[in-house]
């Protein structure tokens, strides 16, 4: 039987608070499931108390980041703003986690981009050690990037054994790590070159994608069947004439039309044909978790009614 639909719509931001809370409340009426926030050094939000204001101002949204970037926190002090969230949400919190990507972060703060194998590795500690922080009793870690030494994390969570993880990616190494560790695997284009331009959109296709899929299968094993797919999507659109639009619109994307209106990354069409894509595409890789940015949340707004928790 397939997972139920569900809808996460990404904001980093808004004029101030009062815009905040009526879009956090919008996304919880239109039946989005999930209100989520990048992690970049540019102008946005900071991830944690934005998320607890959304949370806050809400009753049943969840939140969560898409994805916090781990160079940014040592996973002690994450562990830490991560489970007061839960806390203080009663629960609703999702824990995006990623190994970092966007050049820029790098550059303009002075952080070390150091190789993605690197990036990533330090990942797996810092999830190691996140596990371990939430649970009960001192943990004891000593690996190449992080050490800790009877450390009892708190407070601990609401959802025990800890909050949804969430592992977002595009590459092997951390498609096959989200497959060991997370309960949410994020799919996304292989963002190794440090920005999103049209060199990526040949890493979105749908061929493409289910090669990922089958790399996360590896990896889990047995708990394949338990984790939610997840797939970011970069454009949005409800139109009457979607090949038309497809024409214009992919080579900015490096893809054909054909490759631009099967992507999983995209949605365009009518409501109707849109449906339709996201059930097909449900049925062929599983996916069940769609994640749409704010922008787009009006003219989504009657897709999300039709299929939310079918």
């Amino acid at each position: 039987m397939p997972r139920p639909f569900r809808f996460g719509v990404q904001a980093n931001g808004a004029a101030d608070r009062a815009a905040w809370v009526a879009l956090a409340r919008k996304a919880e009426d239109l039946g989005f499931s999930v209100l989520t926030t990048a992690d970049h050094i540019r102008d946005q939000f900071a991830p944690t108390p934005a998320l607890m204001a959304a949370a806050d101002a809400t009753t049943t949204l969840r939140v969560g980041t898409l994805v916090y970037a781990n160079d940014f926190r040592h996973p002690a002090v994450l562990a830490m703003e991560a489970a007061t969230l839960d806390l203080l949400s009663e629960g609703r919190l999702e824990l995006g986690l990623g190994a970092g990507w966007m050049a820029t972060d790098y550059e303009q703060t002075g952080i070390p981009l150091e190789p993605a194998g690197v990036r990533v590795d330090r990942l797996q500690e810092a999830v190691t050690v996140l596990k371990g922080l939430f649970g009960d009793g001192p943990v004891d870690f000593a690996g190449d990037h992080y050490t800790i030494t009877g450390l009892e994390g708190t407070p601990k969570p609401v959802q025990r054994p800890h909050p949804p993880i969430m592992i977002g990616g595009g590459g092997p190494r951390v498609l096959r790590l989200a497959g060991r560790e997370a309960d949410i695997v994020g799919l996304n284009f292989n963002l190794a070159g440090g920005q999103i331009d049209a060199s990526v959109g040949p890493d979105g296709t749908a061929d493409r994608t289910a090669e990922k899929i089958n790399w996360i299968r590896q990896a889990a094993g047995d708990r394949f069947d338990d984790i939610e797919l997840h797939v970011r999507i970069h454009l949005a659109v409800v139109t009457d004439d979607r090949a038309a639009l497809a024409e214009q619109l992919a080579p900015a994307f490096g893809l054909t039309p054909a490759d631009a209106l099967a992507t999983p990354h995209s949605l365009a069409g009518t409501v109707d044909q849109i449906v339709d894509d996201l059930v097909a595409q449900r049925e062929r890789l599983g996916i069940s978790y769609i994640g749409l940015s704010a922008d787009s949340m009006d003219a989504m707004a009657p897709v999300v009614a039709r299929l939310v928790g079918t």
